[in-house]
C-alpha cells in the first residue's frame, strides 16, 4: 500500500476562500489516492462548503481554527497573537509531523514569517526563498527568489541556486539544470554590487551548473532551469511576467472577434491556441514552495482558484517522494533546528 501523503490546506486564506480551496481539495483526493487532506479553518464554514460535493474515501478531515490572519495585518504580530488562525495551525500541524506539507493562498507575510518562526529552517540555510516555476519556450524555469527576501547577500544567492538545482533536478527530472543570475547584461563585469560579488562565487561553485548572467528578455526562451535573484528583482519579474500573459491573452481574444473573417480564423486555430496557451497558465504548475525549511510550505496566488490548489497539492506529493529537503540538508544543512524569532 502506497504511503499516504498528509498535506494541511489552509481553507480561510486567498481571495476566493474558501469555495475554491475546498472545491480544489475534493479535486485533488478524487485525483490521487495516496493523499490526506486537512482543511483548517473555520469548522461550519467549511462543512458546509463541502456538504456541495461529493468523493469518496476518507481523504478530507476537517481541522478546526476560529482565527483569520488578514492580508493587510502586520505578519509578525498575526503570527504571535493569532495562534488559532488556520495559518499558524496549519504550519504547527508540519512543525509537529501531524502533516508533510501545508498550502495556503494567504497573507504572504505571515506565511513567510510562519514558516520560519515555527516550522523553523533547515541548519546552515541562511534564508529560505520563495521559488516558483514560470512557463517559458522550452518548458518551465524555477525562478528563486520572488518574495522572500528582499535585501539578499551574495552567500544567499549561492544558496538559492543550490537549493533550485535540487528542486528542478528532482521535481521537475531536469538533468543538471542550467543556472544563471538576473543581470542587465551578459559580461561578468555587468551589474549592481550585488550580482558582482555574487557571479564568482556562483562560477567556482561545483554544486551547480552555472551558465552565467541572464537578461530579462531571456528568461522567457528557457535560456536557464533556474534563475536567481534577490526577491525585490525577482517579485518584478514575476508580476510583469504575469501581466504580459494576461494583457497579450485579452488582446488575442479581442482580435479574433473583431469580425467575421478573424472569428473564422479563430474557430480553424483555437485547438492549437488553447494548447499553447495552457503551458502559460501559472495554476498548472501549482505554487511557490519556500525552500529550506524543516518541513514543505507551499505559498500559491491568493486569486488562487480550484486547480491551482489541486496542482499545488499534487506538487506536494512529488516533493516528498523525491526527499527534498533530506537532499537539501545533505547539500547545505546538517540537522533540524528550530526557527529563531
Amino acid at each position: 500500500m502506497e504511503e499516504m501523503v498528509k498535506v494541511a490546506v489552509d481553507a480561510m486564506g486567498g481571495d476566493y476562500a474558501p469555495t475554491e480551496m475546498v472545491k480544489g481539495v475534493v479535486d485533488a483526493v478524487t485525483l490521487r489516492q495516496d493523499i490526506k487532506v486537512y482543511l483548517v479553518g473555520q469548522q461550519d464554514i467549511i462543512k458546509e462548503e463541502l456538504a456541495k460535493h461529493s468523493y469518496q474515501g476518507s481523504g478530507i478531515e476537517v481541522i478546526h481554527a476560529p482565527e483569520v490572519i488578514e492580508t493587510a495585518e502586520p505578519p509578525v504580530m498575526a503570527i504571535r497573537r493569532k495562534k488559532q488562525s488556520s495559518i499558524v495551525v496549519g504550519m504547527n500541524m508540519v512543525k509537529e509531523k501531524k502533516a508533510d506539507a501545508f498550502v495556503s493562498a494567504g497573507s504572504s507575510g505571515a506565511i513567510l514569517v510562519g514558516g520560519q518562526v515555527i516550522v523553523g529552517r533547515i541548519k546552515g540555510v541562511e534564508r529560505p526563498p520563495l521559488a516558483p516555476l514560470i512557463p517559458t519556450e522550452k518548458g518551465v524555469s524555477l525562478l528563486v527568489d520572488c518574495g522572500a527576501n528582499v535585501d539578499a547577500r551574495a552567500s544567499h544567492l549561492v544558496q538559492f541556486a543550490k537549493m533550485g538545482s535540487i528542486y528542478m533536478e528532482n521535481v521537475l527530472q531536469v538533468k543538471n539544470p542550467r543556472v544563471a543570475v538576473v543581470n542587465i547584461g551578459a559580461e561578468e563585469e555587468k551589474g549592481n554590487a550585488l550580482v558582482k560579488e555574487t557571479f564568482p562565487l556562483l562560477k567556482n561553485c561545483p554544486d551547480i551548473n552555472f551558465v552565467g548572467s541572464i537578461e530579462a528578455r531571456d528568461i522567457p526562451h528557457g535560456e536557464a532551469d533556474v534563475i536567481v535573484c534577490e526577491a525585490f528583482v525577482g517579485n518584478v519579474i514575476l508580476k510583469l511576467y504575469e501581466g504580459v500573459g494576461a494583457t497579450f491573452l485579452s488582446m488575442v481574444k479581442k482580435g479574433m472577434l473583431e469580425n467575421l473573417r478573424s472569428k473564422i480564423g479563430a474557430l480553424l486555430v483555437k485547438p492549437a491556441l488553447k494548447k499553447t496557451m495552457k503551458g502559460f497558465d501559472a495554476s498548472e504548475y501549482g505554487g511557490a514552495p519556500l525552500l529550506g525549511l524543516n518541513g514543505l510550505v507551499v505559498k500559491t496566488h491568493g486569486s488562487s482558484k480550484a486547480k491551482e490548489v489541486t496542482n499545488s497539492i499534487i506538487q506536494c506529493v512529488t516533493f516528498k517522494e523525491q526527499e527534498i529537503n533530506e537532499k537539501i540538508r545533505r547539500n547545505i544543512g546538517t540537522s533540524p533546528v528550530e526557527g529563531q524569532e
